[in-house]
């Protein structure tokens, strides 16, 4: 393994960024150290090892593209991977191309502190080691920080608790156990329909219900397997160009144009095809027109009913403060089939608001219930909190949690002003969560890797964005994200879920394909918006 104190690049994370990044910088020649929590590979997929997590994007997608012999010889089963399948190939991944003897494992980054004298970063770690580099790439992933819980009494509970982000390495037997689970996001969705076939009760504490539609999980058949591989490239184009960076038929027509026999024809052929984009992309104006998206919410409220039994239940789960697709939809098998289930219950904490944990279970406005576990699955600090868990220090020794007090400001998702020479690889203000993640993780790779060519080429010490630049496309995002009705949702794409968090749109819905074309222009460009700083002078 690594052990060197000056490195070309120091890269933090061991997840599906991290490694496609140790392996272009390898291809260069350069040497670099990859430091990573956990004491594996595979970060969301190594971290988040809940009752039934699984990818919401078909796996045939959701892989890399970088290796035409990769795709040819890796065999998924299913047509939504779990997150054992998913990583079986990442470990496969990092042990094919030899990556593991890159990272240092069960290492924490806690301090980033950039030397405007020498124009490289020192890093250091909870383990006392310092490292000395040129270049600082964080692979620290969007979904990668749970939010702090913030209910009272956690600690007196005398039961066993989980979080589903933290999930224990040798899974939990809930066998006859009365279980809480807090929280209906997709960790709480993918996961109630598995807990509740071992649990003796089942209790689910709903505050915001989620638009979720039937997977319709398979078995791949070999066919559809041998179908994809022989036209792998094209496909990889295609990602490439969408819009979401899942190829999908671009509507053509608004809501209002056709009748609602049509509409519902459409949205039932969308429901069929199990995927999250297949309502979303129905019509032109579904995410832009709150009269249009009320019309696809309401085919998906009527679908939760016919799953529910309950009347009132179903009411419960049907979402009604806020537009379908503005928060993140889910993928589920069985989620509301469950709630039909006689030992399992919802409790709307809406109108019984949870007060606390008590020794033995959990108390509401009107009630207390005992429980065995309970189980948090109430989400993440998403696409800044990863970032602003480390001291990352720039220019003047600012922090970069104190100039994103006010939300996030980069340049392209890719660059902060006053951090040179430090890359965020699917960072706040660029496609990332509202696009196939592995499409954007490669983009963002492959732009910064050739950045970094570059910049060796012409014997360029740093490259930094400028706060023009920067201001520039910060409100291009806003602008675009405010042509939508995203901002209208309480939700972890606005930061809305974390108390005290900033209000601003996270990420950049202007699309994968656009987006792809304005990073390659800004680099055809000399780097158009970014300061390039000559390497000093050696005597």
């Amino acid at each position: 393994m690594s052990n060197e104190r000056t490195v070309d690049a120091v890269i933090v994370g061991a997840g599906l960024a991290g490694l496609y990044q140790l392996y272009r910088l390898r291809e260069l020649g350069l040497t670099t150290r990859v430091f990573e929590t956990g004491d594996g590979v595979g970060g969301t997929w190594y971290w988040n090892r809940y009752p039934g997590a699984r990818c919401d994007v078909e796996s045939l997608s959701y892989s890399y593209s970088f290796s035409p012999e990769l795709e040819q010889e890796w065999q998924w089963t299913e047509r939504y991977p779990s997150q054992p399948e998913i990583l079986s190939y990442i470990e496969h991944v990092a042990d094919r191309f030899d990556l593991r003897s890159g990272i240092t494992f069960r290492t924490r980054v806690v301090s980033a502190v950039f030397d405007e004298a020498t124009s490289r970063w020192r890093v250091d770690t909870d383990t006392g080691e310092s490292v000395d580099a040129q270049y600082l790439i964080m692979a620290t992933g969007c979904l990668s920080r749970a939010k702090d819980i913030d209910i009272p009494g956690i600690a007196d509970f005398q039961g066993a608790t989980y979080h589903t982000s933290r999930w224990p390495r040798e899974g939990v037997d809930f066998t006859g156990k009365r279980v809480a689970v807090i929280g209906t996001g997709s960790s709480g969705v993918q996961s109630i329909p598995v807990i509740a076939e071992q649990a003796a009760e089942l209790t689910v504490f709903q505050r915001t219900p989620a638009y979720s539609l039937a997977a319709r999980n398979r078995p791949l058949e070999q066919s559809e397997i041998d179908e994809m591989k022989a036209d792998y490239r094209n496909w990889r184009e295609a990602q490439r160009t969408s819009g979401f960076g899942v190829p999908v038929e671009l509507a053509t027509q608004s809501a209002h144009e056709v009748s609602e026999a049509e509409r519902n024809a459409k949205y039932e052929a969308g429901w069929r095809e199990g995927t999250l984009v297949s309502i979303l992309a129905g019509y032109t104006d579904t995410l832009t027109d709150a009269a249009a998206n009320e019309t696809a919410a309401e085919f998906v409220r009527q679908k939760i009913r016919e799953r529910v039994q309950d009347p009132e239940v179903a009411e419960t789960l049907c979402p009604s403060t806020y537009p379908f697709g503005t928060k993140r939809p889910c993928l589920d098998t069985g989620y509301y089939e469950t709630f039909n289930l006689p030992h399992v219950s919802l409790v709307d904490l809406r109108r019984t608001p949870l007060i606390e944990v008590t020794p033995a279970g959990v108390r509401t406005s009107e009630h207390e219930y005992g429980f065995d576990v309970i189980v948090f699955a109430t989400g993440f600090d998403a696409m800044t909190g990863a970032l602003d868990s480390i001291d990352i220090r720039g220019r003047d020794g600012v922090l970069l949690r104190e100039k994103w007090a006010q939300g996030p400001r980069t340049y392209l998702g890719l660059a902060v002003a006053g951090f040179p020479n430090l890359f965020t690889i699917t960072g706040p203000s660029s496609p990332s969560v509202l696009s196939n993640m592995i499409v954007s993780i490669e983009q963002h790779v492959d732009w910064i890797t050739d950045c970094i060519v570059s910049l060796r080429e012409r014997s360029i010490a740093a490259i930094e964005a400028t706060t023009e630049a920067e201001d520039q496309w910060i409100a291009h995002v806003e602008e675009v994200g405010n042509t939508t009705l995203y901002p209208t949702a309480e939700s972890w794409y606005m930061g809305s879920n974390v108390p005290g968090k900033p209000r601003v749109f996270l990420a950049y819905i202007g699309g994968v394909g656009f987006y792809r074309e304005q990073c390659d222009a800004i680099a055809a460009d000399g780097y158009r918006g970014f300061r390039l700083h000559e390497a000093l002078a050696t005597t």
